[in-house]
């Protein structure tokens, strides 16, 4: 039986491009009991795909000669309506938030619109930045560079304290040139930070140089500008749909450079966040009072004296 077994195995023919398309192959099964009990799940936030485990290691791991000091990261993230930047640190338990930015806070210094557009990651960065070195007694000490210009600038160490280093966390964004997470990362060293980097990634650079004029441009929503003029020339009707909140605002073309210009000068005037209205919370109760034990005591005598009152009717 056992030969018999092997010939028929030996004999058994696969279906090819000629053969009968009746006949199917035996296919061996891989998922099989053993598979499905060695089978270990991945993280959650890598099956949700929201973390780069790979790319987490190698900015969280600090080395071990450094002992306890954290490795500080400034984290970017970008939705539809809003640019996050975060200075993070991770321990065991977690990640600690040491200071944010968001890009809704713009509007309090003059920037009401395009919230997500480079030049607003810019701004973001550069709050990040002042807020943190005002929160750590640096502000005065490393002030990064006053005026932007697109050039390529790194902080340089002072006497006393040296300069806070971060490292760039973009999480799962492409990382490709022009790309707005740079935005909040040079407005970032503008504003003091210390965060290893290369110019090979800003708007502007081709063949191994960076046009300065172009990334300045950036900064200062030239390009939206531009973008602004070529629209209305080419359609009014669209420019007015796609550029609506900027017409309401009053904002044109050629008035982006000086909004921000001037954005600029009041983040690093007053960097601190906006302080939290109080809210007036009215507690809704569905159930009846607790009383108290005289209320109670109180309650028990006038039973009493409704009983007896009748007793004696």
């Amino acid at each position: 039986a056992t030969k018999a077994a092997c010939a028929s195995k030996q004999q058994r023919s696969y279906p090819t491009a000629n053969s009968n398309p009746a006949i199917m192959a035996i296919i061996k099964v891989v998922k099989n009991k053993a598979y499905f009990k060695r089978f270990q799940v991945k993280y959650r936030r890598r099956r949700e795909g929201k973390t780069d485990y790979y790319a987490r290691q190698r900015l969280v791991i600090q080395d071990k000669n450094k002992y306890n000091t954290p490795k500080y990261r400034l984290v970017v993230r970008r939705t539809n309506k809003d640019v996050i930047a975060q200075i993070a640190y991770s321990k065991i338990e977690g990640d600690y938030i040491m200071c944010a930015a968001y890009s809704h806070e713009l509007p309090r210094y003059g920037v009401k619109v395009g919230l997500t557009n480079y030049s607003a990651c810019y701004c973001t960065g550069l709050l990040l930045a002042r807020r943190l070195l005002a929160k750590l007694g640096l502000a005065d000490t490393y002030k990064g560079q006053e005026e932007a210009d697109g050039e390529q600038y790194m902080v340089e160490e002072e006497e006393g304290p040296r300069p806070f280093q971060a490292f760039l966390d973009v999480g799962l964004a492409r990382t490709s040139t022009g790309a707005r997470v740079f935005g909040v990362l040079k407005g970032a060293v503008d504003g003091g930070l210390a965060v290893p980097h290369s110019q090979k990634r800003f708007p502007g650079y081709t063949d191994g140089e960076l046009d300065v004029e172009v990334h300045k441009s950036y900064i200062f929503g030239g390009h939206v500008g531009n973008y602004m003029e070529e629209l209305e020339e080419e359609d009014e009707d669209a420019f007015k749909i796609q550029f609506s909140q900027y017409i309401a605002a009053g904002i044109d073309s050629d008035g982006l450079e000086e909004m921000y210009q001037k954005a600029h000068a009041a983040i690093r005037a007053d960097p601190s966040p906006a302080k939290k209205s109080d809210k007036k919370v009215e507690k809704k109760r569905f159930g009846e009072k607790r009383l108290t034990y005289d209320e109670r005591k109180a309650r028990v005598e006038a039973k009493k004296a409704a009983v007896l009152a009748e007793q004696e009717a």
